[in-house]
């Protein structure tokens, strides 16, 4: 177990960093101004448990061959970066106007396991976990796995927080933009060229990146 100092040090670390909106917060944005909030909050619980991935990856020490493996990298980006690009093209081929209606429970599952697989098939939040947890790991205060686990769970439970605020604000202001018919047949194109969007660009990122 780290020492508080330490804990508070990273805590306040990772709001630094979650404040910052990248691809997986537009993501949950998009998603909250398509379905809802409630859609958007179940996106935020999918891609915040998605991470959970890539901490269980960080401490078994698995996102270490990613790093060094610039074949399982490409192989991984490449199959996530797919993925958002098949839902972009879904999202857009789909003529079913009840999707901006508040979806079903059924549908919410699939909202979730969606998030989930955007961001486990996310190769740089692996690699971001890797080189982030450790360093607030203390090989003096006990087992460096056991830290990290911690650490990882920490930074987990203030994602999910985060990212469901702005599902909830994008939810509220996608609510008043339904409202007008001009955004009501407008939005299921927005939707769709950001998934795509969001695709290509991890398809041609990099290794280096964060969430």
């Amino acid at each position: 177990m780290p020492e508080w100092s330490t804990i508070g040090l990273f805590v306040a670390a990772s709001l630094a960093l979650l404040v910052i909106p990248g691809p997986a917060v537009l993501y949950i944005i998009t998603r909250a101004i398509h379905h809802g909030r409630r859609a958007g909050l179940v996106s935020a619980l999918g891609v915040g448990l998605g991470n959970l991935v890539h901490v269980a990856a960080a401490t078994l020490g698995i996102s270490a061959v990613l790093a060094s493996s610039a074949l399982a990298f490409s192989a991984v980006k490449s199959l996530g970066a797919a993925y958002l690009v098949y839902l972009g093209v879904r999202v857009f081929w789909s003529r079913d106007e009840s999707q901006v209606a508040a979806p079903e429970p059924s549908r919410l599952r699939l909202i979730f396991s969606q998030g989930f697989l955007v961001n486990a098939l996310n190769p740089k939040t692996a690699l971001f976990f890797l080189a982030f947890l450790p360093h607030f790991a203390d090989p003096a205060r006990g087992y460096v796995a056991v830290q990290i686990l911690f650490l990882g769970g920490v930074f987990v439970s203030l994602a999910i927080c985060s990212d469901s605020t702005y599902a909830v604000l994008a939810g509220t202001l996608g609510s008043r933009l339904r409202a007008q018919g001009r955004f009501l047949r407008a939005q299921r194109y927005v939707a769709a060229a950001v998934y795509i969007a969001l695709g290509i660009t991890a398809a041609l990122a990099g290794s280096h990146g964060t969430r």
